[in-house]
């Protein structure tokens, strides 16, 4: 019995952190804890596992290397962390959410479904700016859902836009999942948001192509504004006008930049014809020049700060001109400058944003520091290579492997939060992947996308649970129109979701399918075998005769000396009588 336990330690310990897990003790002391009494275990069962466990006490002296060294509390990486999440907090305290919500939600209200799509862009431009879960669900559920119910729109496809909408800030840099997920591939953080840009964008696409589909099949679900609700108006004609004199002026400014600037001129060009526009929307709303529409105004004056503060942290990231902490740091200085624009920042608001911050580091540090007590132990009874054996040897080798992977991360994800499948599962998986050749950056943007699933599916779907403590449990009275609004109910919020968790589903297929999304990252690829190398002639060196500077011809090299023989320069020595061959048939003669 001792030898069976000792030669199975690694699924044993495996089985029993799930089981700590599923009976609800605390993430991080339940992988400590799993860590120090296998640990014990292991050194007590040693000698009966015929080599397969490698623990000895003094190894427990690697525990404070582990926490002080570079993998925790040195980490550079995991510093963008705290950055992004304060500047998810200042953005959601400055009402850019509101502002977002209510100018989209006005310019999209005509067209069926629009107060829905208006949902999906604001909830990917959160994902680019804020990074955080909870924040765009609440934002969103507190501003959006009422006013869906309020003109008639289906309460499981309401609540599910708004649940679905919010979860893209974990794929849709600058995500705090992807730089989890780089940190435990032990790749760039900057190589995974240039990966996972692509598939968040056709995510998004597919989230607003189920509202087209919906409002096709179901236009009662999806119901445009009134006309008594658009009170910015009409003006899309406007607008237009506004984006090609920017289009105009920016095209102008490249032009005119170009000679001195290089390649750097197409940004500055576009920087500039965004500024002009910017300046012309404040001076034409705060002066009543009248020469935009009231729309046109809003839209414009609403969308660029939050455009400008992605390009502030993701371009400067993409260019490579900042790290992604750096990136992060400059985030979360531009949120507290519009905040402080809009009259918005104060000490309470910075205070908040502190305290979140605080908790949310704290808590992806304690779950890091229980993983590298639990790893220890883990590789210590060699489950590294018990996990790796497993993986690999599923059939139907990389694409049966990548099927297994996400079956089993999508099942894990009904129990577990993204930060625990990232310090848990993540560090098992990616030894088998990187042996089998995937991609790592590529693998990790697939578990990414298949992670946002946690957020989404019953029965533990914190965007779920988000968007419960925000929606209405009780029938009230609408302030705008009088009416009774009857409360939205957990089963309709939870049947909401079904269809965006199976259009996650799909974007993990597509994945799979078009890996080229994810794999633009690495540029263009060079095949060294069409690079043609080609040596310049030299004149005087070349074996055929080359012109000269005078316009005639520099004879041709001579044929190559014997070097066997002395140099001569110029006097011919008289030859000397060739040497006798001596005869190797007899033996030598010293006379």
């Amino acid at each position: 019995m001792m030898e069976f336990i000792a030669q199975n330690m690694a699924p044993i310990m495996f089985a029993s952190l799930i089981i700590f897990l599923l009976i609800g003790y605390p993430v991080a002391f339940s992988l400590a804890a799993n860590g120090l009494m296998f640990f014990f275990i292991g050194v007590l069962l040693s000698p009966y596992s015929g080599g397969s466990i490698n623990l000895a006490w003094p190894l427990l002296h690697a525990l404070p290397d582990n926490f002080y060294g570079s993998r925790v509390m040195s980490n550079d990486t995991l510093l963008a962390i705290p950055f992004f999440t304060f500047m998810g907090i200042v953005l959601e305290r400055s009402g850019m959410a509101e502002d977002l919500l209510d100018t989209i939600g006005q310019l999209f209200g005509p067209i069926r479904g629009g107060l829905a799509y208006a949902v999906i862009f604001v909830g990917a431009l959160l994902a680019a700016t804020t990074g955080v879960v909870a924040a765009s669900v609440i934002a969103m559920g507190l501003i959006s859902l009422p006013i869906m119910l309020r003109y008639g729109y289906d309460r499981r496809l309401a609540s599910g836009v708004i649940a679905a909408s919010g979860t893209l800030a974990q794929i849709i840099p600058p995500s705090l999942v992807l730089i989890v997920l780089a940190d435990q591939l032990g790749r760039s953080v900057g190589d995974m948001y240039a990966g996972a840009l692509i598939p968040g964008l056709v995510l998004t696409g597919l989230y607003a192509l189920y509202i087209l589909i919906m409002s096709i099949v179901r236009p009662a679900s999806v119901p445009a504004l009134p006309l008594e609700a658009r009170t910015l108006g009409h003006g899309v004609l406007s607008l237009l006008v506004a984006l090609l004199v920017a289009l105009a002026i920016s095209y102008a400014a490249y032009r005119y930049l170009a000679p001195a600037h290089g390649d750097n001129a197409d940004i500055l060009g576009a920087t500039a014809g965004v500024l002009f526009i910017y300046v012309v929307a404040i001076a034409d709303k705060r002066l009543n020049f009248n020469m935009m529409s009231r729309l046109a105004q809003q839209v414009i004056i609403v969308l660029i700060p939050p455009l400008a503060l992605i390009f502030l942290v993701l371009g400067t990231i993409f260019l490579g001109i900042a790290t992604p902490t750096e990136g992060g740091a400059m985030g979360s200085v531009g949120a507290l400058i519009m905040a402080a624009a809009k009259g918005r920042l104060s000490l309470d608001v910075v205070k908040q944003a502190l305290t979140s911050t605080t908790r949310l580091s704290s808590f992806v540090l304690f779950i890091l520091i229980g993983a590298r007590v639990f790893s220890l132990t883990f590789y210590g009874v060699n489950g590294h290579i018990w996990v790796e054996h497993l993986l690999t040897s599923l059939p139907g080798g990389e694409i049966g492997f990548l099927i297994g992977v996400n079956l089993l991360v999508f099942f894990l994800a009904f129990f577990l939060d993204f930060f625990e499948l990232a310090f848990i599962i993540v560090p098992l998986l990616a030894p088998a992947a990187d042996k089998l050749g995937i991609d790592l950056i590529w693998f990790g943007v697939l578990l990414g996308v298949n992670m946002q699933t946690s957020f989404m599916h019953p029965p533990f779907g914190f965007a779920l649970f988000y968007l419960r403590s925000v929606a209405a449990r009780v029938p009230y009275l609408d302030r705008i129109t009088g009416k009774k609004i009857e409360p939205v109910t957990t089963g309709q919020i939870y049947w909401g979701a079904v269809p965006f968790v199976c259009i996650q589903v799909i974007m993990i297929g597509l994945t799979i399918a078009f890996p080229q999304m994810v794999m633009h990252y690495k540029g263009t690829v060079v095949d060294p075998g069409t690079i043609d190398y080609k040596v310049p002639e030299v004149p005087g060196l070349s074996p055929l005769a080359a012109p000269s500077a005078d316009g005639g011809t520099v004879p041709a090299a001579p044929a190559t000396p014997d070097l066997s023989q002395p140099p001569n320069f110029g006097d011919t020595p008289p030859a000397k009588p060739a040497a006798p061959q001596p005869d190797l048939s007899q033996p030598p003669s010293f006379n």
